[in-house]
């Protein structure tokens, strides 16, 4: 064999994780979930006291951030290129597509703060996994660690399980002044979302 052809076959590998990194189409004909009245009592409701910690090696407390409005949208579980989906995730509705989801909010991270719109992720994956989701997607802003379900039970979010893991189901709360002003559930198409909350912020400015 040349020099040639294996440098060759060295470089399939790195190409395909990369695909794998960069794709973010989501299959067709993913099923649409459905609302199950699960966000029902979340809009009015404040933000619970607590810190989590956070992915810039902080805790961050939802109910005392200053900004003038916070997004928070709460997702299942972001794949990795190095790890298999749960079986059978795309038959999951509301399951697929975190990964496009966050990558919706990160390209219009800019769009939110000139809406006056602090953006948060949160999931019930710890922190190193986040982090390197974080990192490989280079995600401008913070995504905190619900792991010990302490925002969940707070909030009474719904979830779902699979393969032993108790998981968020997608949903989006905007808050302001430290309460649930609107509350998006369900979420769907994910990777249209952050399309879908800067529409509704434009819709409801900020009045200085």
């Amino acid at each position: 064999m040349n020099k040639i052809s294996r440098r060759s076959l060295l470089k399939v590998p790195l190409v395909f994780a990369m695909t794998q990194q960069t794709n973010l189409d989501l299959p067709p004909n993913l099923p649409r979930p459905k609302d199950d009245g699960g966000a029902r009592h979340l809009k009015g409701m404040a933000l619970p006291d607590l810190a989590l910690p956070s992915t810039s090696g902080r805790t961050v407390n939802l109910s005392k951030v200053a900004a003038a409005r916070i997004v928070i949208y709460a997702y299942p579980m972001t794949g990795r290129p190095d790890r298999k989906l749960p079986q059978g995730w795309d038959d999951i509705p509301g399951a697929r597509g975190c990964t496009p989801e966050t990558c919706g909010f990160r390209d219009h991270h800019k769009d939110l703060a000139t809406l006056h719109a602090e953006v948060f992720g949160i999931s019930t994956q710890d922190t190193p996994y986040q982090q390197e989701m974080v990192k490989r997607l280079e995600v401008p802003f913070e995504v905190l660690s619900d792991e010990h379900f302490a925002f969940i039970k707070a909030l009474r979010l719904p979830t779902f399980t699979v393969e032993g893991m108790t998981l968020n189901k997608r949903l989006t709360l905007i808050a302001r002044n430290g309460h649930i002003e609107q509350v998006f559930y369900p979420v769907f198409p994910p990777d249209k979302h952050a399309d879908e909350v800067i529409a509704w912020s434009k819709k409801h400015p900020i009045v200085a």
